[in-house]
């Protein structure tokens, strides 16, 4: 009898919600699981046991037991309190000790500052060392030393929610840098839409012509190559950190990635779901913090499908119809001298789509939070402290929506040479921190071109002397802003849009 490997000492149990174990053993047996007085039990079928125990209110140093038969393991110094899990790419995976001031916010913490992580083993593949590798997890605590793999976005969320709620906050990093939300879904997902199944023929194209042995073979050689070719460019950047890509590659040689596709490629579609999220499902939680999109900006056109997709996959897996979703909507990025293809602005209209459709999600503007050249932003602060007012907001209720939504477009209409745009979230007004910029008009023609701005209470009034009679309006509608001049008196920037 075992119990699922996300079950370890220190572990944070979610409150105020029925809590659920899982694990394996041999079939027949009966296994009982005792929580704060409160026991459940299960026999094992087809190796698989799985019990409910009742919800329980906020605790510390708490102890479970797990049983069967003469076997009997404990599980010590348990909180229960609130449970998220950190998913995405590698902005969300981005760790604490490179964030900007993540040295500073290390040597704070330590074990009383109400914040735990479960770190969900990177494996591509489920094969002879996956178990071993999962076995060596447990939960830790908050520490200047131990932390500092965290997750810089979800360490922030959790202090600052921490602190809001007077409980302690358990973390689940449960993502991968360079994945795509095709990587994250069901195989059942991608093939339910025929707009998702492109994924699966991308796959299923790549892989013609070739065995699995073989696929995996050519991914192993890719992989010893690129870790020789990433120890180079370390190097070289510790030399020469303000080199460029192009200069870089003429001395190091080509990087290689993603490699190429095969079954133990981590940027295939489905294969995070299968040997990471679905490690942790369905352990009881109070919902999801998620920061991905860059690795689809190859399809703009169909993120909004894609994302809507996963987050109806996740809430199936879990159980909950209405687990709450807040994501990050995306940066600025763009590198100089590279043309500005407007795929990004257009993935941020697609999460700002899936926001206005799904209850129960939320949205962390960040348009301001980018840098270029960087695809990285190091300050990750703000980020942190966005999804937090979220989850403060509509799961939590301490505070109110003006204070945690930034201005969103709601509505626009023309009247004679201008172009009237609502807004919702600045029932106050803004505030601008330099003159407004950004905002475009375009014509029957469709072409866009600046146009002045005039802001009051919800309400944005465009004109331009090159649009004699506007038909739609956008505003940040470019890979990266050079500046972000427009805010809301809550402190949150306008969120990027398209009239039409």
């Amino acid at each position: 009898m075992r119990t699922a490997a996300i079950f370890s000492d220190r572990m944070v149990l979610q409150r105020e919600k029925p809590i659920t174990v899982w694990g394996d053993g041999k079939d027949g047996d009966r296994v009982f699981v005792t929580l704060c007085g409160n026991t459940a039990s299960a026999a094992v079928k087809n190796g698989k046991w799985r019990v409910t125990l009742p919800p329980h209110l906020a605790a510390e140093n708490v102890t479970m037991t797990v049983s069967c038969g003469a076997v009997m393991r404990v599980f010590r110094e348990i909180a229960i309190g609130e449970v998220w899990l950190c998913g995405g790419q590698s902005n969300m995976e981005f760790e604490i000790k490179d964030e900007l001031h993540g040295e500073e916010v290390l040597r704070l913490l330590n074990k009383e500052c109400g914040v735990r992580f479960y770190y969900t083993p990177k494996q591509r593949m489920i094969d002879a060392q996956f178990e071993a590798v999962e076995r060596n997890t447990g939960w830790s605590y908050a520490d200047p030393e131990g932390s500092r793999a965290w997750s810089a976005v979800g360490l922030y969320f959790a202090l600052e929610t921490a602190k809001a709620l007077g409980v302690t906050v358990g973390l689940i990093g449960c993502n991968w840098g360079g994945t795509s939300a095709s990587v994250w879904v069901s195989r059942e997902t991608l093939r339910r839409d025929e707009r998702l199944r492109v994924y699966l023929d991308d796959y299923t194209r790549a892989m013609e012509g070739r065995t699995d042995e073989q696929a995996i073979a050519e991914f192993n050689e890719y992989l010893a190559y690129q870790d020789a070719w990433w120890g180079k460019y370390s190097a070289l950047l510790q030399e020469q950190p303000k080199i460029s890509w192009d200069d870089a590659i003429r001395l190091v040689g080509e990087s290689k990635y993603p490699g190429p596709m095969s079954p133990n490629n981590e940027t295939r579609p489905c294969g995070a779901y299968e040997t990471m999220l679905m490690r942790v499902c369905p352990y009881t939680l109070r919902g999801f913090l998620y920061y991905q999109g860059e690795s689809d900006d190859h399809r703009p056109e169909i993120y909004d499908v894609l994302l809507e997709a996963l987050i109806d996959c996740w809430r199936s897996d879990w159980g909950e119809d209405d687990l709450p979703f807040l994501f990050v909507q995306l940066p600025g990025f763009r590198n100089h001298g590279e043309p500005d293809y407007q795929h990004w602005c257009r993935i941020r209209e697609a999460q700002a789509a899936v926001f206005r459709k799904l209850k129960h999600t939320g949205l962390a503007v960040t348009v301001d939070c980018g840098e270029w050249d960087n695809i990285h932003p190091k300050d990750k602060s703000q980020v942190g402290h966005r999804l937090a007012l979220q989850a403060l907001s509509f799961v939590y209720g301490l505070i109110p929506a003006a204070q945690a939504n930034a201005p969103m477009f709601c509505g626009g209409f023309a009247v004679g040479s201008e172009f009237i745009v609502r807004t919702e979230n600045a029932a106050d007004g803004f505030r601008l921190t330099g003159e407004p910029v950004g905002f475009e008009l375009a014509g029957a023609d469709g072409e866009y071109y600046p146009a002045q701005a005039v802001l009051m209470p919800n309400r944005i009034v465009l004109r331009s002397n090159a649009v004699a009679a506007p038909v739609s309006a956008r505003y940040a509608w470019t890979n990266c802003m050079e500046k972000v001049t427009v805010y809301g008196l809550n402190g949150l920037p306008l969120a990027p849009f398209i009239s039409v």
